[in-house]
């Protein structure tokens, strides 16, 4: 006997155990012979992570299509894992130490000690986030699980860098990076938080050399003069005083007359020692806007990513004036020196090599040291004492921070390693022009193509201890090796020092053999890569490439990738250039990417706004099936899902009506587990539910096909709820109690068969009630098969008179309750239906439903008249009109009155919202969670005011 009520608490944990102990979800378990295979690699959640919403939305989504292949009988595989996280992770270790009581930085442990200490760390207490997911009831091949440093793929990423670098495909440069200033490295894009914060914009003159001076004209946009003046100087606008001291040169428009007649001129940076004053050129360039400011601009090109591109252009010195913490450079040669170097480059016409260039340290002396926010001060002090300074305004500025530090981030030029993402890409961009990779939605494609095409080299390495360390070692003349292991580059290094006559073949022969003798010959590269270097090669390294297995033969490449549009940069690309070029063959035949989950207003979750939702939480409350059907039901493609924890109660309760329904259908002897032919069925109403099911078999499978998973977990909503527990089991009743034991048994034999089915279509949505229900409905028996193993369902059955006799029944039963609602009709009352000329077809339906609308309608009588009675509400079904008389039912008049009262406050509610969406300041200041909630209301008050309409209609 099954349950009264789902406990999913104490049934979801159950059920995980039975999965796990028969290794159901083992790569090709449950797979026919000879299938062909499907496969997704997880998106590797850091491994100090925990689950969010978006991890539950993404994984929900892959496990709907593992589950859904798995049971049509293919080779199935879901690869899991962890990213080794090398900021979160190292910062979290740290953080232990300080804690501790022996409160020791990593500097102070030593890097192999630190090291040591992350790896206990990871084994107890990192990858929480997959006893999360099992919980959620994602169906991963849990024995295969990987991490981005274990042996395997550590050997895949040395074999990778190894082979680029021997291409040229990877290279070290100095180039402008992201600088986390605490963390002292290099962080990519995605790890930077663009925050709107007060700011201000200082208003500077920068003197022309020599005194000279030139006229000054502004015109409108009529050409007419507003300003006329002699200017002995050019105005610059920054946000960042401190950086001044790096200027290369002053960059105008070229189209800007303003000032034409100084480009190619030299002004001075005025800051520093006067009697050391730097001069720096006038330039032309179309990055300034003449608009904008005073259509001049400083440029700084070790210090922003814009000046950066400038100064490239224009052969431009970029000048660092930072160390690794963002205080301001300590190192080189007196201010004074270093400034005669300068101005001799502006002299000479010609920059020299980024080298040289960075050991010249401009910063004058007497700001040596000072942390750059406290030299900004003194930069802003000495120019306002000078006189220098035109104004400054209060103004919002955006300003990068760091996601994990939040500090600041500095962009500095600073000597890294690159991989040329250029040459790599261009594979990977036709391999989705060509169709061989899809974007879903498909304008996803477009983002791909707009950062492929303008793809900068990729920084890969990071100034960190935790991660894949760099295998490059340096010779004592600055000469790289680059090889797989230390040995390697021994071998390498004294076979290029021999043949250069660095050393004789004998002291060489002698090194190789004792390592004493070649103490401090070789120092390898402090570096380790950028996390997403070795999640790049994911999709094959996990499968145990560069060795040829098995698995990388049955899997690669995989199925679909799953994941959320912020990362198509950051990993889908790169997986895309690894993957053609190591495997020459695409990683994926499909990319679905997601929306985001937001909060029910539709705002961005954000712990500083307090509204993230846990859903960890939720399957506390909910259970897991039920926030995983919001989740796919809210799954539309391009939209947001707006997440509010009422909905997933009501899901909840989507899932008791399933339990429910099964009980129903127990109690009244539903045969479970038995085939069912639909062609035998005789009595219509089965013919029917059989009907509805086919339909909604297929228009499932169209809707998975098509990553359309809000349209196939509504079909099966639609007709679980309401085909099949509202009326095919209320419409069977009759039969079940009546006395045609024929009629009887066939409505047992169909229910229990359209019960196993459902259980089929929604296991992969609701996975654990389903497999509870698929094996408490046949008692002691056992069924064949667990239900994640089952057959997917196959039912190519119609009968379209049936279907549509029981479809009009419904129709006519559903218009009739909502008149009744509508109208106010007490509930009790049973209400007179007339049939106004009925043809015969409609006759006939009328006497053989007779019984069935008199029960579910709440009808007194059924008749035929000519013409409908007066004040009776119509309804139209299927062509022919009927009548609901109301006249004796309510109070007709004061009915009227109520509905035209309900109907003017509708209104005025639509007046008030249209004000306010016509204020064009509320519009272009609310957030647009909050405006597109307005819309939202208004459309719901012009519905209200529809349905009142025909309301009052119907009453005359």
């Amino acid at each position: 006997m099954i349950e009264k009520t789902y406990d999913a608490a104490a049934i979801e944990p159950r059920i995980a155990a039975r999965w796990e102990k028969a290794d159901a979800f083992k790569a090709g378990a449950g797979a026919k012979d000879g299938a062909d295979s499907y496969s997704i690699v997880i998106p590797p959640p850091n491994v100090t992570g925990s689950l969010h919403m978006g991890h539950a939305l993404n994984n929900t989504l892959q496990d709907i299509l593992i589950r859904t292949q798995r049971m049509r009988g293919k080779n199935v595989l879901w690869q899991p894992g962890l990213d080794h996280a090398g900021i979160a992770t190292q910062m979290v270790v740290e953080r232990q130490m300080a804690a501790s009581r022996e409160n020791l930085t990593r500097r102070e442990l030593g890097r192999e000690a630190f090291i040591e200490r992350v790896w206990t760390w990871k084994g107890e207490s990192g990858g929480t986030i997959l006893g999360q997911l099992r919980r959620l009831g994602a169906s991963c091949d849990w024995s295969r699980e990987r991490f981005t440093m274990d042996e395997g793929l550590s050997k895949a990423v040395l074999h990778v860098f190894v082979e680029l670098y021997r291409k040229g495909l990877i290279y070290k440069d100095k180039r402008l990076v992201n600088w986390d200033p605490k963390f002292e490295t290099a962080i990519s894009d995605l790890e930077v938080e663009n925050r709107e914060v007060d700011g201000h914009m200082w208003h500077f003159k920068y003197p022309l050399a020599g005194g000279e001076t030139y006229e000054y004209v502004e015109k409108d946009a009529d050409g007419n003069v507003t300003l006329r003046e002699t200017r002995n100087y050019i105005s610059i606008a920054t946000t960042r005083p401190e950086t001044m001291l790096g200027d290369g040169a002053v960059a105008v428009h070229p189209d800007d007359e303003r000032y034409k007649p100084i480009v190619g001129k030299l002004c001075e940076i005025p800051v520093g020692p006067k009697e050391h004053r730097r001069l720096i050129p006038i330039i032309t360039d179309d990055y300034p806007d003449p608009s904008f400011g005073s259509g001049a601009v400083k440029i700084t090109g070790a210090h922003d990513f814009n000046d950066y591109q400038v100064a490239r252009r224009n052969s431009i010195p970029c000048y660092r004036l930072m160390d690794e913490r963002a205080a301001m450079r300590t190192d080189g040669e007196p201010y004074s020196v270093a400034a005669g170097r300068a101005n001799a480059i502006v002299e000479a016409g010609e920059t020299p090599s980024a080298v040289t260039v960075d050991e010249i340290n401009l910063v004058p002396d007497g700001y040596r040291g000072l942390d750059r926010f406290a030299a900004r001060e003194k930069v802003i002090a000495e120019i306002d004492a000078e006189g220098l300074m035109i104004t400054v305004e209060d103004k919002k500025i955006m300003q990068p921070f760091g996601d994990r530090s939040g500090v600041v981030v500095e962009p500095m030029l600073t000597d890294q390693w690159f991989a040329d993402a250029k040459t790599l890409a261009e594979p990977a961009i036709a391999a989705v022009r060509e169709g061989r990779t899809k974007f879903v939605p498909e304008n996803w494609s477009k983002t791909y193509y707009q950062w492929m095409e303008n793809i900068e080299p990729w920084c890969i390495s990071r100034q960190l201890w935790w991660g894949h360390r760099i295998p490059a070692w340096y010779g004592p003349d600055g000469t790289i090796f680059v090889e797989k292991s230390e040995e390697a580059a021994v071998a390498a290094a004294l076979a290029h020092y021999v043949t250069n006559e660095t050393i004789t073949d004998e002291d060489a022969r002698a090194m190789a053999v004792d390592p004493q003798k070649r103490e401090g010959f070789l120092k390898r590269d402090e570096d380790v890569l950028d996390t997403w270097f070795s999640s790049a090669l994911w999709p094959f390294s996990t499968l145990g490439w560069p060795d040829e297995t098995k698995e990388l033969k049955a899997y690669y490449p995989t199925s679909a990738l799953v994941t959320g549009f912020d990362i198509i940069f950051f990993w889908v690309a790169r997986m895309m250039m690894m993957g053609l070029e190591f495997m020459r063959e695409e990683p994926f035949e499909t990319v679905y990417v997601h929306a985001l989950v937001r909060d029910k207003n539709g705002a961005k979750m954000s712990k500083s706004k307090g509204n993230v939702i846990d859903p960890l939480d939720l399957i506390e409350e909910f259970g897991a099936d039920a926030l995983r059907f919001t989740l796919a039901i809210m799954a539309a493609q391009g939209r947001d899902v707006k997440l509010d924890p009422q909905r997933i109660a009501g899901y909840r309760n989507f899932g008791t009506k399933l339990w429910n329904a099964t009980r129903f259908a127990e109690m009244n002897g539903a045969k479970h587990g038995a085939p069912l032919s639909p062609e035998s069925l005789t009595q219509p109403l089965n013919r029917w539910i059989l009907t509805e099911l086919s339909r909604t078999i297929a228009e499932t499978d169209e809707a998975l096909a098509g990553y359309r998973f809000n349209d196939a977990a509504s079909t099966l909503y639609r007709f679980v709820w309401n085909l099949f527990c509202d009326w095919y089991l209320e419409l069977s009743k009759p039969t079940l109690s009546g006395d045609d034991a024929v009629a009887a048994e066939e409505v047992r034999h169909v229910a229990g068969f359209v019960l196993d089915t459902v259980f089929t279509l929604l296991h992969p949505f609701m996975p654990f009630i389903t497999e509870e229900l698929w094996q408490v409905t046949v008692g002691e028996a056992t069924r064949d098969t667990l239900l994640c193993h089952a057959a997917w369902p196959q039912i190519d059955f119609s009968d379209a008179e049936s279907a549509s006799d029981i479809n009009w029944l419904i129709e006519l039963v559903s218009e009739i309750r909502s008149v009744r609602a509508e109208m106010n009709v007490p509930p009790g009352a049973e209400a007179a239906l007339v049939a106004v000329a009925p043809d015969a077809e409609t006759a006939d339906r009328l006497k053989r439903h007779d019984l069935q609308l008199r029960r579910l309608a709440r009808l007194g009588a059924v008749s035929v008249a000519e013409a409908a009675p007066a004040q009776a509400a119509q309804i139209v079904v299927a062509g022919a009109t009927f009548a609901l008389p109301l006249a004796g039912m309510i109070d007709v008049d004061a009915e009227r009155t109520r509905l035209a009262k309900a109907k003017k406050k509708a209104e005025d509610e639509i007046a008030r919202i249209d004000k306010k969406l016509s204020n064009e300041r509320f519009v272009a200041n609310a957030p647009d969670e909050i405006v597109e909630q307005e819309r939202e209301k208004r459309e719901g008050y012009r519905l209200e005011v529809e349905k009142l309409t025909t309301a009052l209609a119907s009453l005359g």
